[in-house]
């Protein structure tokens, strides 16, 4: 009897050691439960960042079971279940649940207000558009920037461009007046003749229809002591400066090669020839009877005042 006693007192004493192992478990999980009240400020996936008063990046973890719902009617009594897509940032909200390990609040329940729902969704628009008018404003801006480099490199490009095309200008006028001063002191000169050679729109040689009269002043040349055979090339003004400085001088250089070559007057009684360009325009006018006019070399047979004696 009395063993049976003992072994009952023990049933008895392990059961109450369990009871209230049970009731502190109880009363430790009551305690860890809790409810804090704040504003979703981001979200994504199952995981929101919610400030509160107490902590402005409170981490709150969402789980397949979490009760979320909208409250509604005049005292707040009755609940519509929502979807977890219901939670978006701007919206104030109430969470229940327990803190884990991690100190991170795991959701039970989630409530909001329909009013708060519906201003949450109207911010999240705004912020959507105004998000989408930035970055158009960004993607403008870039382009124009875009635009803006492309426009000054290519301004670059054409002044770079026109800085060499006046220094061309630039060389070619100081080209015409080296000639022209080489060739314009004739007060030290007798004129004994002269022949002018037209050529066609950019042509350069040599017409035979010239050559009998090219041939005739040197052989007038041959008689006339210590003479000097100047020839000056010029264009007419149609096409750019350049261009015509170059024909000029071609011009020039053919009428010489011929008198050289097959009327046989020395290098020593010849004038560097001279390429005139545009200058000394002999006929005005677009028409293509003037235009022949200055599309010319002029050849001279000249003698020093002082070989003739007269100086």
């Amino acid at each position: 009897m009395v063993n049976a006693r003992v072994r009952r007192s023990s049933v008895y004493a392990v059961a109450l050691a369990v009871a209230l192992a049970c009731s502190a478990g109880t009363a430790s999980f009551a305690q860890d439960n809790m409810k804090v009240e704040g504003l979703i400020k981001g979200r994504s996936g199952a995981t929101m960042i919610l400030q509160t008063t107490e902590n402005p990046k409170l981490v709150v973890q969402l789980t397949d079971t979490t009760d979320v719902a909208q409250v509604q009617g005049m005292l707040k009594a009755r609940s519509k279940e929502m979807s977890m897509a219901a939670l978006i940032p701007g919206l104030p909200v109430t969470v229940e649940g327990f803190m884990n390990l991690q100190k991170e609040l795991v959701a039970t329940k989630v409530r909001f207000k329909g009013n708060d729902l519906q201003h949450a969704q109207e911010i999240q628009a705004g912020l959507h558009e105004t998000k989408a008018m930035a970055e158009q404003n960004e993607a403008d801006l870039a382009k124009q920037k875009e635009d803006l480099e492309k426009q000054q490199a290519e301004l670059e490009k054409q002044q770079a461009q026109m800085t060499e095309q006046e220094k061309k200008v630039a060389a070619n006028k100081a080209a015409i007046a080296q000639n022209s001063a080489r060739f314009g002191q004739l007060d030290d000169y007798f004129i004994f003749d002269q022949a002018t050679v037209l050529f066609g729109n950019g042509v350069t040689k040599l017409n035979p229809q010239y050559q009998p009269q090219l041939k005739a002043l040197a052989e007038k040349a041959k008689g006339v002591d210590g003479y000097m055979i100047e020839v000056k090339g010029y264009a007419s003004a149609t096409g750019s400066l350049e261009l015509n400085q170059e024909l000029s001088e071609k011009r020039a250089n053919s009428v010489v090669s011929y008198l050289i070559q097959n009327c046989h007057i020395p290098l020593t009684n010849m004038l560097a020839p001279g390429a005139m360009g545009e200058s000394r325009q002999v006929a005005s006018g677009n028409k293509a009877e003037a235009q022949a006019e200055n599309r010319r070399v002029v050849v001279r047979l000249l003698q020093n005042k002082a070989i003739a004696g007269t100086q």
